[in-house]
């Protein structure tokens, strides 16, 4: 295995850039085929139909699966792999990164084929976990347990502990659904969870493993980008155990407390990273769009709106739309936006690109992800619960609109990773003549 002496300041490396390549263009196509584009047309039959239990069971989880694992979870194992050895300062191992591609993407592909048409399910549904457990545990091996530079100062500053962390939750997290996947082959009917571990186990996926991870990266990546204030670190673990304790809440059935508990660990989260005070520095937008630093605050707010909705669904009588309005708030609002805020400015930098293909591509992606999000999670809760039949025609806008902010976000980074920017493209020409 190779050592990473390369750091973060310079975070180009043109082996481990060709890796990351790859996770993120399959992290795009699950997000566009099997994530997005699956779950607005089962968003469409359901408006259609004006009624939430019109879509097939199998696909929804199908689609959610793929959305969570296939995308985010996808870019999780690329940009750790890229960073979390660098920050340790420990080897890298080229082999379990692409032998944890191989598992994980076959894994997830076969989880959503299983789920969608369900042929040999009883031997694929299972299988699938299996994979995906295997290429988990591939990854927290390679990127855990090698042993950092003794000499380093830095290797267990609060980041790398929170996406330690968040690696161990990672492990735990697909080690249940592989068991899950397993009693559901041997017991079950059809490869769909019981709604009742689903709940539990989607609680445990957002805010128990994405969340965390989200955190670790951004209170390594945001100080700088957004010209913060030096973070109050005390706060930092502390958020994190109250938010583990609220997903140990979620599991035990206790949804209420559970909610509640993510909203103060969010809170707490927030405080710490200093991200809602007067900035001390200018922020590091070299790039990005000028209103990244807005739409990266409005990312975090969703988390709260989230943690406030999951709460009053827990005290409001169904039938409502509140439990899933909650959700995609979190997973769209918060997750989705961040990637697209976060990772339009980190992700260029370790393909050696300085700037976007364009930043009108990454402001209009931005705010048609934001505008459909609001959409879609105000009407859910209006037509869900039966409150007026006028929100059903806005569930179809608010998929349509998602739909095309994730569009314009996979064509700004597809062309970002081919061509560059076109300002940069310019300016090197420009410099050779001169030459």
């Amino acid at each position: 295995m190779a050592r990473c002496h390369r750091s973060l300041s310079q975070p180009h490396d043109p082996d481990l850039s060709r890796m990351l390549i790859v996770y993120i263009i399959t992290g795009l196509a699950f997000m566009i085929f099997p994530g997005t584009l699956v779950g607005v047309l089962t968003l469409l039959k359901i408006s259609s139909a004006h009624a939430s239990n019109a879509a097939d069971p199998g696909w929804v989880q199908a689609h959610g699966h793929a959305q969570i694992f296939g995308w985010i979870g996808t870019f999780i194992l690329g940009v750790g792999y890229y960073t979390i050895p660098r920050l340790r300062l420990s080897r890298f191992s080229p082999v379990a990164a692409w032998t944890t591609y191989a598992l994980w993407t076959a894994g997830v592909a076969m989880r959503w084929a299983a789920g969608s048409w369900p042929w040999q399910w009883r031997l694929l549904f299972p299988l699938a976990g299996i994979l995906e457990l295997t290429a988990a545990v591939v990854f927290v091996v390679s990127v855990y347990a090698p042993k950092p530079r003794a000499e380093s100062n830095d290797t267990w500053r609060t980041s790398v502990v929170m996406i330690t962390a968040a690696g161990i939750a990672m492990l735990v997290a697909i080690a249940l659904n592989a068991f899950e996947s397993i009693v559901v082959a041997m017991r079950g009917t059809a490869p769909v969870f019981p709604n009742a571990f689903n709940q539990r186990y989607l609680v445990l996926v957002t805010w128990g493993l994405i969340v965390p991870f989200i955190w670790g990266f951004a209170s390594r990546w945001l100080p700088p980008l957004l010209g913060l204030e030096k973070s109050r670190k005390k706060l930092m673990l502390p958020s994190l155990v109250v938010l583990w304790c609220g997903v140990a809440a979620a599991l035990a059935g206790w949804f209420g407390a559970a909610a509640l508990l993510a909203g103060v660990a969010s809170i707490f989260y927030i405080v710490a990273l200093r991200l809602f005070e007067r900035p001390a520095k200018e922020p590091k937008l070299r790039g990005v769009h000028e209103w990244t630093p807005v739409m990266i605050r409005i990312a975090f707010g969703w988390s709260l709106v989230a943690a406030a909705i999951a709460f009053v669904a827990t005290v409001v009588p169904p039938p409502n739309g509140l439990v899933g309005a909650g959700r995609h708030a979190l997973t769209v609002g918060f997750f989705a936006a961040i990637v697209f805020a976060i990772g339009a400015r980190v992700l260029p930098a370790f393909f050696n690109v300085i700037r976007l293909w364009s930043k009108g591509v990454m402001a209009a992606s931005l705010v048609l992800l934001n505008v459909g999000c609001t959409l879609r999670v105000g009407s859910q809760i209006i037509a869900y619960g039966g409150l007026g039949d006028a929100a059903w025609p806005i569930l179809k806008l608010s998929a349509i609109l998602e739909m095309t902010a994730i569009g314009l976000f996979a064509v700004n980074m597809l062309m970002t990773l081919t061509t560059g920017s076109p300002l940069e493209a310019a300016l090197a020409e420009m410099q050779a003549r001169e030459a």
